[in-house]
């Protein structure tokens, strides 16, 4: 009696569903991306709680502070969304054997990143 083929019960199936087998290099680094994402994601969400708390120290300032703190929060659920849209879209083209796509949402973040410490500066200074 012929060995069975083990079914392959990884999610999701649009990713490991086509292609060969990445060298496991390729697929640890793509995870620890994803991971780095997560954590920058956890930061900004750390970042707008703790500007939201501090709001109250700074009359007159509060509605300022509180939307810097609301685009830090969004800033952290797009970073977690990011993350899983990336690594897909690179796990995928790993098993493919296609080049790494390039992703708009660096730019985003990173010039949003850039206007909160600007409104930081204002709320400050």
């Amino acid at each position: 009696m012929p060995a069975e083929e083990p079914v392959d019960r990884r999610w999701p199936r649009s990713v490991y569903g086509v292609g060969d087998e990445p060298d496991p290099r390729f697929t640890f680094a793509n995870e620890r991306t994803f991971l780095a994402w997560i954590r920058t994601g956890l930061a900004f969400l750390t970042a707008g709680v703790a500007l939201t708390t501090i709001a109250g120290l700074l009359p007159g300032r509060e509605l300022l502070a509180h939307v810097a703190a609301a685009v830090l929060v969004v800033c952290g659920v797009l970073s977690g969304v990011v993350a899983l849209a990336r690594w897909a879209r690179n796990e995928k083209a790993l098993r493919l054997q296609r080049p790494l796509p390039s992703s708009p949402a660096l730019l985003l973040l990173t010039g949003t990143l850039v206007l909160v410490a600007v409104i930081a500066v204002v709320v400050l200074v």
